[in-house]
């Protein structure tokens, strides 16, 4: 996908899935033998790339000395889109550890947010010895969808604005960005320029080919130290999950805020950074 704005640059390609497809990502910083690399992982909302959802806080990171690679998955951002693809979350996994060894990155922090935080924890799940820190932002999986989705109003809607087949524009995307923040001041124009093209050149297959196989059973599974995020306001994944996580991780820290909604790390930039850094020096 050509892409000239340059308030959202392009930044590299590599072939993945048998050199069919081309995943896109930005790197900063250089890899170092004494810090482990970190993986940016962006949520599932149209028009969602890593470079939207994190560029208030890779810039913090790689200052203090860390490798960052951020992601843009098969469907999101400008990697490849194709309508006939199944964009599951084990495939999205494979790729992701694919670009991994392309990239000779051997230790990992995923810092995921919502379907990213997922990934990230399927991602520790199926490559122990790759990952070894999890920083994660009301990820999903944590517990059977059916227990809670009729009570998502965000996730309720953006399913109906897909469903729907009614193409994205200035004000109905907007709309439905409404639900992801607390305060719609973090919708600036930016934001809407930066996550439109892409939500307009979405198949409708990248959301209905997914798939959310809870993971609530395995969370005791994941033995590595963990630091995980909730806004208090999430109109999209319910802050309970993160009791839940506190209960079946072994070594798990929350941090809520009432100021935040589904973007933690773009609601409250300054917190988010701050903890990360602390979390990543230990």
């Amino acid at each position: 996908m050509a892409n000239d704005d340059p308030a959202f640059p392009v930044g590299h390609f590599t072939k993945v899935h048998g050199g069919t497809l081309n995943l896109h990502y930005h790197e900063f910083g250089q890899p170092s033998p004494d810090k482990p690399s970190l993986l940016f992982m962006h949520g599932s909302g149209p028009g969602a790339s890593g470079y939207s959802n994190f560029r208030h806080n890779w810039p913090t990171m790689v200052d203090a000395g860390y490798h960052a690679l951020v992601v843009d998955y098969m469907g999101f951002g400008l990697s490849d889109k194709p309508a006939d693809f199944a964009y599951t979350n084990p495939v999205q996994v494979g790729i992701l550890n694919e670009f991994l060894e392309t990239k000779g990155v051997s230790k990992v922090v995923p810092i995921g947010n919502s379907l990213g935080g997922y990934l990230s924890m399927q991602l520790a799940l199926t490559h122990p010895d790759k990952v070894v820190k999890l920083i994660l932002m009301a990820p999903g999986g944590v517990e059977d969808v059916a227990l809670w989705i009729r009570d998502s109003v965000g996730l309720t809607a953006m399913a109906a604005a897909v469903a729907g087949g009614v193409p994205f524009d200035r004000q109905n995307f907007r709309e439905l960005l409404k639900l992801i923040v607390k305060d719609e001041r973090h919708l600036t124009d930016r934001v809407i320029d930066e996550r439109l093209p892409i939500a307009q050149a979405q198949p409708k297959e990248v959301w209905t080919t997914q798939e959310f196989t809870p993971i609530s059973h395995r969370l005791g599974e994941l033995k590595l130290p963990v630091l995980g995020f909730w806004g208090y306001h999430d109109q999209f994944l319910p802050v309970r999950h993160a009791m839940i996580m506190q209960e079946q991780i072994a070594d798990c820290r929350m941090i809520l805020s009432n100021r935040a909604g589904h973007w933690f790390m773009i609601e409250e930039p300054d917190l988010f950074n701050a903890a990360c850094l602390q979390f990543l020096e230990e």
